[in-house]
């Protein structure tokens, strides 16, 4: 699961380094908007077989590569 979710953030963030940084704060660094967010929550649901729905979490939720994978995991992805 870290791969494919380390590969979707880079890719939509545009960012090798959170590769390197996973507590890299992806909204505070301007790498995160609101459009970019969305995109993310599409690939999350597709990549990994889950719903989420869009009042369930708060943006500062999705902030890091560590909180996004523990809301997978809270999900029941399978790390």
């Amino acid at each position: 699961m870290d791969e494919k979710l380390i590969d979707i953030l880079v890719e939509i963030c545009d960012e090798e380094g959170i590769r390197e940084e996973p507590e890299m704060d992806l909204i505070e660094e301007g790498l995160l908007d609101s459009l970019a967010l969305v995109e993310l929550l599409v690939r999350l649901e597709d990549e990994f077989s889950i719903t989420i729905s869009p009042t369930e979490y708060e943006k500062g939720d999705f902030s890091t590569f560590n909180k996004i994978k523990q809301i997978l995991v809270d999900k029941g992805v399978k790390e």
